[in-house]
């Protein structure tokens, strides 16, 4: 018996619980339907600033910017001349009407009472040429002079006329003994006074270079003139040294 109404009581419970599920599931769908119909017939209710975003349509564009106005266009007229490439061109017409250029007279000319040979509007007892030619005549002319330079380069051979002192060389005994013998030649600079100042060896054997260099030192000169100014002079000195019987 017990079994029996364990069996008959849990038929029941779940005949209950199906139709409790299927109340609640119509409910539940009523409400959706209600909430989703409530917008819809109370339009009221929406807020207006959404509505208005809804409803209005966005502005159009702006219009594009007018074209850019041309620059108005130039015509040049070309100007009808009578020459052409530089030479005068043939008129295609004639001119109804030439106007003739009247040109002033000249003035007579003014006699001179003055000098042969002067010119018009002079004054008595001009100069010849008028006044460009006396105020050349007037002005001594003077020829541009020339600087002298300080220092010249002067030939041996010039050098050997201008010679008033010549000291000869002593002949080292030391080349005497080894028989050498040869020709020194100097570099030289002579002063306006006509006195060695500077002496310098180019070439010769260095036994008998001291002797000459020391004889040639004592040499005198006259002064050499450049435009009548004494200068100084830039030359070479050879001075030889000879064995006598070879």
């Amino acid at each position: 018996m017990f079994e029996d109404s364990l069996i008959e009581s849990g038929g029941k419970l779940k005949t209950q619980r199906g139709r409790t599920s299927a109340i609640a599931f119509v409910i539940q769908i009523g409400i959706i339907i209600v909430m989703i119909l409530i917008p819809l017939i109370f339009t009221e209710a929406l807020p207006r600033t959404q509505l208005m975003t809804l409803l209005v349509a966005p502005p159009p564009p702006p219009p594009p910017p007018p074209p850019p106005a041309a620059a108005p266009v130039r015509v040049v007229k070309p100007i009808q001349t009578d020459i052409v490439n530089g030479e005068l061109r043939t008129p295609t017409k004639i001119p109804k009407k030439v106007e003739m250029i009247k040109e002033d007279e000249a003035p007579p000319p003014v006699m001179s009472t003055g000098v042969v040979g002067g010119v018009p509007g002079g004054v008595p007892g001009g100069s010849m040429g008028g006044v460009i030619g006396s105020v050349l005549s007037s002005t001594p002319t003077v020829a541009p002079k020339i600087a002298t330079p300080q220092r010249v380069r002067v030939s041996s051979g010039v050098v050997q006329g201008l010679i008033v002192r010549r000291v000869n060389p002593t002949y080292p005994p030391l080349a005497r003994q080894a028989r050498i013998q040869g020709v020194v030649i100097l570099q030289a600079e002579i002063s306006k006074e006509g006195n060695i100042t500077n002496l310098q060896l180019i070439s010769g054997h260095p036994m008998l270079a001291p002797a000459a260099i020391e004889a040639v030192k004592q040499w005198k000169y006259r002064p050499y003139l450049l435009n009548g100014e004494p200068v100084e002079v830039e030359t070479q000195i050879q001075v030889n040294f000879t064995l006598s019987g070879g």
